[in-house]
């Protein structure tokens, strides 16, 4: 389908086509009627609102009235790796609880429900006395921010957070319930929930039962969830509306040339080249063993996707035909702007002065690696929250960094103090890697890397933290969260290595937050309300990890050579997929399985539905509000989603629940799960 980029980017009136993650209080209802005849009621959306879920960077729904969560296999991956021990590999083999007293508690794991959005714009500017572009209001617009959120929680409990909408042109508060005792129900094993591994992963066709199922509790006791989502008993139609609800995490669709340019020479490189080491070291830490390769798969599993994700992105930054198309794109708003008064005295400067921030940040951009942190090394994060927390806490909740708000603080308390299992040895090679990548980007000279290094190979250096911290055990971590004293005195060695960085990551992130993103924010808000004034407030914000609304229609494609792909596939494709080697190798009781199974039943299935990663598990309904799949990934053409919506063979890919529900009864005999879905447990 042919249509103007400047209409995909600056999103006029009316998105074009299926493109679109919808706030739920601004759904394109015009747009559904004219596409699919279907505009969904106030009650539809509140109870698809109230029946979706929130995980850390994923997405879920309630499915029952008794708790029971419905989500991918992927996002819940860090549950079942945590309940997993030596003796019970539960990614290998799977897990069904016969029984409730057989749901085992997900250490740390917390989901919430979007309860509901306020407008909270005039607050938050009134808040602004200094010049928008300052240091001062942007310290305005935090304090703001997180006394809202304060004063929400004390007011109603559970959780509170200002999102930022639009870049700044508006700011919604969302209040949501928590559920911080979530239990593990049902999962299948991992070579079929990832069937195909990373050959296969951000392609399609695919085979993958990417579901789990999961409960909150509430005192002990199965949560009543009166907002669930029916299980649609005819499934998934070719050609059908599918409506996704869940939690995109960020897009760039509104970015300017100048942030556009920043990504492609400066951000995705530097990414992509820790990926790449990181993905690399695990594969050799597991190949050692076969509890080495258990250890080693959430991690690992975590690289390799972010890495995939990153390289599809990366060619469309780098496509020079793309970099093109967005100056052209970039030239004609800016002229549109001009052209009219009053944009052109709102928008200013701003194009210059995200473009002059942007070139000054280049060269002060690989400092900011001593914030950003070994991210796939759990001590490295848990002893920064220790020492960032004790420094913060005392201050008032207005100028803490925003993470360690008040209304911020029992979320991260849970995390902090999760039992989940930490290894060392995988640690140490995290912190290794992460050391390398200071060496290279900051240089063996820089002064915070001398003193991390004092003379040691950063192999050496990272066993010597690692192997000289308690902090993996969670009594030692309350201990010294509860006696500032001991923190303060600790010897600790994770402890010590955060001291040796804090003071210049505390320096480059005042610097990014001082002179980069209250620049960047207070322009980019002024370009984004001259978008309003020339195309209407019809527009959807880039994604914020918060809730939206996409919908797209089951179609079939060609894929880049022009071959035809359907819309579905079924279990007798599943079988021809396999080839008894990994990651094509079928779990035993699937193989066993065969003759009982319709083998014509719809097992995945595409759709033109808007998503980006943090969609993961993202229940999708009919317009009855019922299920009929789940999100779990999109085709490798649609990377570039992430900074333009195509339909033509970009797809968004799902489980369809005809396929889960025919696996659950004939594969696993998973009965409570069955009965719980309204489908008695007929396996034969």
């Amino acid at each position: 389908m042919k249509r103007s980029l400047l209409f995909l980017l600056l999103c006029s009136a009316v998105a074009s086509a299926d493109e679109g993650m919808w706030l739920f209080n601004a759904v394109p209802n015009g747009q559904l009627a004219s596409r699919y005849k279907f505009t969904p009621t106030q009650q539809f959306l509140d109870h698809l609102r109230l029946s979706s879920v929130k995980f850390g960077g994923g997405s879920g729904s309630f499915v029952s009235p008794r708790g029971l969560i419905f989500t991918n296999h992927h996002v819940a991956s860090r549950c079942i790796q945590d309940v997993s021990s030596k003796e019970h590999n539960y990614m290998r083999d799977g897990f069904y609880a016969a029984s409730a007293a057989g749901e085992l508690k997900c250490p740390g794991l917390e989901v919430q429900v979007l309860l509901d959005i306020s407008d909270v714009t005039a607050k938050v500017n009134a808040a602004v006395q200094a010049r928008p572009e300052s240091a001062e209001a942007a310290q305005q617009r935090r304090a703001s921010m997180s006394a809202l959120e304060k004063d929400c929680v004390a007011a109603h409990g559970g959780a509170c957070n200002v999102v930022t909408l639009y870049s700044g042109a508006l700011y919604h508060l969302y209040r949501y319930k928590k559920y911080d005792d979530v239990r593990l129900v049902f999962a299948p094993e991992e070579s079929i929930a990832f069937f195909g591994g990373d050959p296969d992963n951000f392609t399609y066709p695919r085979y993958d039962l990417d579901i789990t199922f999961l409960r909150a509790y509430e005192n002990g006791q199965p949560a009543a969830t009166p907002n669930y989502l029916m299980w649609s008993a005819t499934g998934v139609k070719e050609g059908e509306l599918a409506l996704v609800s869940g939690h995109p995490g960020s897009t760039d669709r509104f970015i300017t040339l100048a942030q556009f340019a920043y990504m492609r020479d400066v951000s995705y490189p530097r990414t992509l080249k820790m990926l790449k080491s990181i993905i690399g070291v695990l594969k050799q830490y597991g190949v050692l063993s076969g509890e080495n390769k258990r250890l080693a798969r959430g991690k690992l599993f975590g690289a390799e996707n972010s890495f995939k994700v990153r390289d599809g992105e990366f060619k469309g930054l780098t496509d020079p035909r793309f970099y093109q198309q967005k100056k052209q794109i970039e030239d004609k708003l800016r002229a549109e702007i001009a052209a009219n008064p009053k944009t052109r005295d709102e928008v200013g400067p701003a194009f210059d002065e995200i473009a002059a921030a942007f070139t000054a940040w280049r060269g002060q951009s690989r400092e900011y690696l001593l914030e950003s942190g070994a991210a796939f090394c759990d001590l490295f994060g848990i002893a920064r929250n220790l020492l960032r927390l004790a420094d913060e806490k005392p201050k008032p909740n207005a100028d803490r960094l925003r993470e360690y708000s008040d209304a911020a603080l029992p979320s991260l308390e849970l995390r902090l103090f999760s039992s989940a299992p930490i290894t060392p040895e995988l640690e140490a090679l995290m912190l290794e890697q992460y050391f390398h990548l200071l060496v290279d980007e900051l240089g063996a000279s820089n002064d915070t890397v001398k003193q991390i290094l004092a003379g040691r190979t950063p192999a050496a250096a990272a066993r010597a933290y690692v192997f000289s911290s308690k902090l993996a055990d969670v009594t030692e971590r309350k201990r010294l969260a509860a006696d500032p004293a001991a923190l303060a005195a600790s010897q600790d060695g994770m402890i010590r290595l955060v001291r040796l960085i804090d003071p210049a990551a505390r320096a480059i992130r005042k610097i990014y937050d001082d002179r980069i993103d209250a620049v960047e924010r207070a322009a980019a808000s002024r370009i984004a309300r001259a978008r309003f004034a020339l195309y209407g407030a019809s527009a959807y914000p880039d994604a914020t990890g918060t809730l939206r609304l996409s919908f797209g229609a089951v179609a079939a494609y060609r894929d880049p050579r022009n071959v035809p792909v359907p819309s579905m596939v079924d279990f007798a494709g599943m079988y021809r997929h396999a080839t008894g080697e990994e990651p094509f190798k079928l779990p035993q009781r699937w193989l066993d399985a065969k003759p009982k199974l319709a083998l014509k039943t719809p097992f995945n299935f595409v759709s033109t539905a808007d998503i980006i990663g943090g969609n993961s598990g993202s229940p999708t309904v009919n317009t009855r509000g019922e299920v009929i799949g789940i999100v779990f990934d999109s085709n490798y053409e649609a990377m570039h989603n992430r900074f333009i919506y195509g339909m033509a063979n970009e797809r968004c890919v799902h489980v369809a629940g005809q396929g889960i529900v025919e696996a659950l009864k004939q594969v696993y005999s998973a009965g409570r799960v069955l009965s719980e879905l309204g489908f008695p447990n007929t396996a034969q």
